[in-house]
């Protein structure tokens, strides 16, 4: 058990040649908010709502990006942020949510493999940088993140997990070899969610 245990060792980010990834900070509010603003027509999407609205402001941001951190300070659920090297550009982010999340709470889970949903303690969902998306920097993420969440972290089990309508990472997620494990479905969401190991 990972969330809310004070003993469990979080791992502070990841180092590579490509990009820093480290926990979302509120400082962070104006190189979130432009790639959170470039690619909002590609998280309507992702998230199935109207978030980002087209007048989303740098203080709503503010306010999100205050939340999550407050949430990983308090090991209720884990934020980061994908930056450049230099951290002078955002290039996407990852969330990382207990199955006890709220947003979960209501949610109806068709299992698609031979696993529960009980088995599992976390959701991962992240996006990148919309004009990334072209050289296959999600690929390239996606790569990096399966052995960070195997090696660095004391999970019970996670899932990756977008919505179907998002088919560019429903894509890539089954080119990169990954098992529909459930379909879920969340309430006033349009379409499925879909989980993969």
């Amino acid at each position: 058990m990972v969330f809310g245990n004070e003993n469990a060792t979080i791992p502070e980010g990841l180092v590579t040649n490509e990009w820093l990834i480290r926990p979302l900070r509120a400082t962070d509010v104006e190189l979130d908010y432009a790639a959170v603003m470039e690619s909002r027509e590609f998280l309507w999407k992702w998230e199935q709502s109207t978030w980002p609205a087209d007048d989303f402001t740098l203080a709503g941001n503010l306010k999100d990006l205050q939340r999550h951190e407050r949430e990983h300070i308090n090991r209720e659920s884990f934020t980061f942020t994908v930056m450049n090297p230099t951290e002078t550009e955002c290039l996407g982010c990852i969330y990382i949510n207990p199955l006890t999340a709220r947003w979960l709470s209501q949610a109806e889970t068709t299992p698609m493999g031979d696993t529960d949903w009980a088995d599992y303690e976390a959701v991962v969902l992240f996006w990148i940088r919309q004009v990334r998306l072209v050289e296959g920097m999600d690929r390239r993420l996606l790569d990096t993140l399966r052995p960070w969440l195997a090696q660095e972290w004391t999970f019970d089990g996670y899932l990756f997990q977008t919505n179907e309508q998002f088919e560019q990472q429903v894509d890539m997620f089954e080119a990169a070899g990954l098992q529909l494990q459930f379909e879920v479905k969340l309430p006033k969401h349009v379409g499925k969610y879909l989980a993969y190991t």
